[in-house]
């Protein structure tokens, strides 16, 4: 394949790159790494723009191949940007900005004025260097969910890290070649077919993230309270069956804590909805500090809360609880400069080794903690102490 054919394909490459992720940023302004991975497209096509023209008029060298090089290492660049900023990292446009002058200030030199093998080597170093940070910054996020999403960009920018190194040890260890600017030898021939199929298929990586993590948002939102940030009553359903499920098989301690605001139609009705929720808001605030951060909690109402405790020690559940209690109701929630003073009421139930399912605690747990309120709100009751079982408290 001639040159002029491989720059042309390129260049509609780059286009389809640059458009592609245009348009996915307007079907979704939430991503604005979109906003890079489309301007590193346009820095493609904008080099490839500059190398037809210099096949059919004698530009200055500072325009080709200079300003054309600055726009392909950018492109580069750009990815690498779009990655920061998908996993919340400056994109550090200043970075590119001292890279781009760099490159420019190279051309001026007499090493970059010689053999195009030259100017090969002279950038491989700031190529590589992207593709590195690229892959290194992907293949050190943890979360699962989101890896696979990630791993075909970073075995894309490594395998074209690993031939442009291959290239320049090549060139560099073994009997000068004879490169010319766009010219169709071997070297960059392949050299032009590996940027050709890195385009394609960097341009399909990152859609394959943007769109996973969107999937992931709708199904988080799915199982998440807005309000709150909690779990919601869906998200209960799939992780109690799943702790109730290990309890059983391990026989490891699993209790259901609830709780809920003491006169919270009091509050909406005083103060409004506006403060209603602000109030809700500030107990999953403060029971968050309190619970560990291992223990699934849940919205499952309006103003009443779950979570999921587990541990080797029956009293655990009982210190968490109480901790809970005393910690909301020394931090006051600050309405137009007033102070109003939150309590809640708890209920604690284990799990039983002859409860066929999960909701038998659920519901225990619900009668010790209507007993506090019974007997007087800002308190913990615990199934099996405060309140007995039904059975029991006949006998007695």
């Amino acid at each position: 394949m001639d040159s002029f054919t491989l720059v042309i394909v390129s260049a509609l490459v780059s286009t389809i790159m640059a458009a592609t992720m245009y348009l996915l940023h307007r079907a979704s302004r939430r991503t604005p790494c979109l906003l890079d991975w489309s301007a590193a497209g346009l820095c493609f096509l904008a080099s490839n723009v500059i190398a037809l023209l210099a096949m059919n008029t004698k530009l200055p060298f500072v325009v080709a191949p200079g300003i054309a090089n600055v726009f392909y290492i950018s492109g580069h660049y750009l990815i690498l940007a779009g990655v920061r900023r998908h996993l919340g990292l400056r994109p550090r446009y200043d970075w590119l900005a001292a890279l781009a002058v760099t490159i420019l200030l190279l051309h001026a030199t007499g090493f970059a004025h010689g053999a195009v093998s030259r100017r090969l080597l002279m950038l491989t170093p700031f190529v590589v260097g992207i593709n590195a940070s690229v892959v290194w910054l992907l293949a050190r996020q943890t979360d699962k969910a989101a890896r696979g999403s990630y791993l075909p960009l970073l075995v894309v920018e490594a395998a074209f890290m690993t031939q442009l190194l291959l290239r320049a040890l090549f060139i560099s260890a073994g009997q000068p070649i004879q490169l010319t600017f766009l010219g169709n030898q071997l070297w960059q021939t392949a050299g032009s077919l590996a940027v050709l199929a890195f385009l394609s298929l960097a341009t399909m990586c990152c859609a394959l993230i943007v769109i996973r993590h969107q999937e992931l948002a709708l199904r988080s939102a799915s199982l998440t309270d807005s309000l709150t940030g909690w779990l919601n009553r869906r998200a209960l359903l799939d992780m109690a069956e799943r702790e109730f499920q290990r309890h059983r098989r391990s026989g490891d301690v699993l209790h259901f804590l609830t709780f809920d605001i003491d006169h919270f139609k009091s509050i909406n009705d005083q103060h409004g909805h506006a403060v209603g929720d602000a109030a809700i808001r500030h107990v999953t605030n403060v029971a968050a500090q309190a619970l560990r951060g291992y223990d699934a909690r849940f919205r499952i109402g309006g103003e009443e809360f779950a979570a999921l405790i587990t541990g080797d020690d029956k009293l655990q559940a009982h210190q968490v609880g109480e901790r809970l209690r005393t910690l909301i109701e020394n931090s006051p929630l600050l309405i137009d400069g007033q102070r109003l003073t939150l309590t809640v009421s708890l209920g604690v139930a284990a799990c039983e080794h002859d409860d066929l399912q999960w909701d038998d605690a659920l519901r225990r747990a619900d009668q010790a903690l209507y007993h506090a309120k019974r007997h007087g709100r800002n308190r913990l009751s615990v199934y099996g102490v405060d309140l007995l079982p039904l059975a029991t408290a006949r006998l007695a």
